[in-house]
This record gives structure tokens, C-alpha cells and sequence, in this order.
């Protein structure tokens, strides 16, 4: 069984996809490391440079390259939602599980200017909040509402539950 964690930059991604593939004994996989070895530089450089279509589509190339997976963590970028190839391929070779996390725990966690996140300079931290909201609720199989300071290992559990309950229907937990 291969899980994808996607959500918005600041979300945990990486933090809780590491812990959980730890937990499953399962290999754990960052996309955004991936983009990073390949392009030899930090994200928000290369979105700066070569736009964030560009960046989309390099991010898809990555992706749509995973196969033969299996008992993996993958953790996504924040923007994976805005290539329906990248969502479609890791539908087919996992559980997508939406870590939802409230705007007010996102502002204060990440710096846009730093994180990579396409979209920040045309719409803003909100308005990038609000339009991929929906896109991870149109894609998700599982949605695990983040509350404001619960522990890593609670958050694991409860996506290690929901996986195994029936990883293909979509459910909130």
C-alpha cells in the first residue's frame, strides 16, 4: 500500500510522511527533494527564474516517473494539485490523504518567500489557500483535519486508520 500526503506548503507533509513511513516500515519519498536534486538549486530560485508553469510541469515529469512503488510515503508539493496528470498517476499507485490544516496554522508556519509556492505572487497566501482548498477536496481519499497543536503521532494514527479502513472511498477523520 502506497500513501500520498498532499496539502498546502506548512502542512507536514514531509514531517509526517517521514514519521509514518517510519511507523508502516514503508520508504518515504519528498517530491520537492526530488525537483531539488534535479534542478541543483532551492524552488523558490527556480520558480523566480523559469516561472511556475515551468515549475508544474517539472513537478509532473517527476511525478508521472514513480512506478513500481509499493509500501511507500510520498509526500507532494503543495501545488501537485494543479497538474491533473501528477494527481491522476498517484490516484492510481496510492491513497491520496489531504492534510487539512486551517489558514491561520499555514500563516503561521511557512514563508512564502522562501517555501517555493507557486501562485504566492500573483494571488497572495489567502486567496492560494482558498483555490487549492478545493482542489485537495476534489482529489482526496482521505481527509485528516489537522487541529492546532495536536501531536505528530496522534496525526499518524488517524491516517494509518483511515488508510486501512478502505484507502479507496473517500472519508474524514
Amino acid at each position: 500500500m502506497n500513501i500520498t500526503l498532499i496539502g498546502m506548503s506548512g502542512a507536514g507533509k514531509s514531517t509526517i510522511g517521514k514519521q509514518l513511513a517510519k511507523k508502516l516500515d514503508h520508504k518515504f519519498i519528498d517530491i520537492d527533494d526530488l525537483i531539488r536534486g534535479k534542478i541543483g538549486t532551492d524552488l523558490q530560485t527556480f520558480i523566480d527564474a523559469y516561472g511556475d508553469d515551468e515549475f508544474i510541469e517539472l513537478e509532473e515529469q517527476i511525478v508521472i516517473g514513480l512506478h513500481a512503488l509499493d509500501n511507500y510515503v510520498i509526500a507532494t508539493g503543495g501545488s501537485i494539485v494543479y497538474s491533473e496528470k501528477s494527481i491522476k498517476h498517484l490516484k492510481e499507485i496510492s491513497t491520496i490523504v489531504y492534510l487539512d490544516v486551517s489558514f491561520s496554522q499555514i500563516a503561521r508556519r511557512i514563508s512564502p518567500s522562501k517555501r517555493g509556492l507557486v501562485g504566492f505572487k500573483d494571488k497572495g497566501l489567502k486567496d492560494l489557500y482558498h483555490e487549492r482548498k478545493k482542489l485537495y477536496e476534489r482529489y482526496l481519499d482521505v481527509r485528516i483535519k489537522i487541529k492546532k497543536g495536536e501531536k505528530k503521532g496522534d496525526i499518524i494514527d488517524r491516517i494509518i486508520v483511515s488508510c486501512s479502513h478502505d484507502g479507496s472511498t473517500s472519508g474524514s477523520v
